[in-house]
């Protein structure tokens, strides 16, 4: 028995060895600096994603999985070197300053015309922002009285589809330019809810929207296109390819599912709509 121990032991340590070997070959003169990996955030960069505004550290959602994409890559973490730019910035054509970025990006063939992206590290449950003055005036999470608020949205959202479709308010939503002026017709009053992908909402909640409050949320398998967030690359990266077999790695051994659920447990402390 010790000898089979001891053999399987080696045979998955040459496994393992050989596996990093060949996807640090993948990566071989296909970054911005050779031997280096550099990723993008955003300035600032926002709990639960990244935790004190330090992507440095691992710690937070999206740090966490950039340094564990980057070891599959064959990076250790002195290999890997930080830049932040915007949202908005780092999604328009051309070329780049990094070699991928994080911050959220969802999926979309849009944007999918002017950057690529990698395979989804993530899968976002749609959560309901509130505050605590609906609650306490009755809003419950039930989609009969979902139905009831006065619902905000960006024009542009990827959660709108799921609002109009799924909800399905009694009356038409009020559209704005951005989140900033949906957070503000909360706040004011203006409007009685709006839709956030979950770690997004549990921010709000927290720090941004005065006496804010999670309603409930959706699961993501409700929606006909849940929203999905990749790495962004620029058109073209030629490491596309690594980056998604090492996202495909850390799927399969459960890797990315145990990385979320450290750090996003605070989103299972949120009801399911009914």
């Amino acid at each position: 028995m010790k000898l089979i121990s001891t053999t399987a032991m080696a045979l998955a340590l040459l496994t393992s060895a050989a596996y990093a070997d060949g996807h640090a070959a993948c990566a071989a003169g296909k970054t911005l600096t050779d031997g280096t990996l550099t990723i993008a955030t955003g300035n600032p960069a926002y709990y639960p994603w990244v935790m004190n505004d330090a992507p440095e550290s691992g710690e937070g959602f999206e740090a966490a999985v950039a340094y564990a994409i980057a070891d599959k890559m064959g990076f250790d973490a002195d290999s890997v070197t930080w830049v932040r730019t915007s949202f908005d910035e780092a999604i328009q054509p051309g070329a780049k300053n990094f070699d991928f970025n994080m911050q959220q990006y969802s999926i979309t063939p849009e944007r999918e015309e002017m950057v690529d992206f990698s395979l989804p590290y993530y899968t976002s449950a749609m959560a309901v922002l509130t505050t605590q003055g609906v609650v306490d005036a009755g809003a419950t999470a039930t989609l009969d009285s979902l139905k009831g608020l006065k619902w905000g949205a960006v024009a542009t959202t990827t959660g709108l589809p799921m609002l109009t479709n799924v909800i399905q308010p009694d009356s038409d939503p009020l559209l704005y330019n951005d989140n900033a002026d949906v957070n503000a017709a909360i706040m004011a009053g203006q409007i009685d809810a709006a839709l956030y992908d979950l770690p997004t909402a549990l921010y709000l909640s927290a720090v941004i929207v005065e006496n804010g409050a999670l309603l409930g949320q959706f699961p993501a398998e409700l929606s006909e296109t849940p929203d999905q967030f990749g790495l962004l690359m620029e058109e073209g990266s030629a490491l596309k390819e690594c980056v998604d077999a090492a996202i495909t790695a850390l799927t399969d051994s459960g890797a990315l599912a145990a990385i979320e659920a450290q750090w996003l447990a605070e989103a299972t402390g949120v009801p399911v709509v009914q």
